[in-house]
């Protein structure tokens, strides 16, 4: 059974670890340096948040952020497909990664802080506070990544990209499904429900990346690791910048 993030499935780490010892020797992956690589990959996207923030100097500027949007939204995902299908290209792409998806946050949290003042730091601190919590509770065995777990995180997730996808092409004709964005009881509960999945994705990643360690994955594999992790938080993120505006837009 696969991550419900897309940049990790069960093969991941189990196919790069075969040539582990002969390729790399004794550099294989472990937990502490996934952990190095995941906290720069981090100071990585806030250097890139900082950049474009930093760009922002009122409601006025606001358009002057959207190129940095669309530019660092069509590079992180460009530069996402690369790193998940050359992972030895990690050690580049990963950081690389990092910067323009934080070129992108911080453009759009700074929209979003314009309408809402304080709104980032919550979400920020929501963020980082759930994959603490997720963390211990993993690492307690209080939650443990089954079959079955894997198997309904996995589908959850598939189901929310489907929607988003089907929001995305109906956007295209005049339509939308107003819970995806809207503020009403179902729009909140929705937000809700795909902030729980995004969380729980970092389980999955966790397990992924201790079964990486365990089994000897190359030494590159700390870098995809820590990219997979990246992702899982951006996503989580996003989805709680988009929650908490919806609950403060009904003020």
């Amino acid at each position: 059974m696969q991550s419900g993030n897309p940049a990790i499935n069960k093969n991941t780490f189990l196919d790069a670890a075969s040539g582990a010892l002969v390729a790399h020797g004794d550099s294989t992956m472990t937990i502490n340096g996934t952990v190095n690589k995941t906290g720069l990959l981090l100071i990585l996207v806030l250097v890139g948040a900082m950049y474009s923030w930093s760009h922002f100097s009122g409601p006025e500027s606001a358009p002057a952020l959207y190129p940095l949007i669309l530019g660092g939204a069509i590079g992180g995902l460009i530069l996402a497909l690369v790193t998940t299908f050359k992972k030895t290209w990690a050690p580049f792409t990963a950081p690389m990664y990092a910067l323009v998806e934080g070129v992108f946050i911080g453009a759009l949290s700074a929209i979003f802080e314009v309408r809402f003042p304080g709104i980032v730091m919550q979400a920020v601190g929501l963020t980082f506070g759930t994959m603490a919590a997720l963390l211990l509770a993993y690492r307690s065995g209080l939650i443990r990544a089954t079959e079955k777990f894997k198997l309904g995180v996995v589908a959850a997730t598939g189901g929310v990209l489907l929607l988003y996808v089907a929001n995305f092409v109906m956007g295209f004709f005049g339509h939308s499904m107003d819970f995806i964005s809207g503020n009403s009881t179902m729009g909140i509960g929705f937000s809700i429900v795909v902030v729980i999945i995004a969380a729980l994705n970092l389980v999955l990643d966790f397990d992924l990346i201790e079964t990486g360690a365990r089994s000897g994955a190359p030494k590159y594999m700390e870098w995809y690791g820590a990219f997979a992790l990246v992702v899982t938080l951006v996503w989580l993120y996003l989805e709680l910048l988009r929650l908490l505006s919806k609950l403060q837009s009904r003020n």
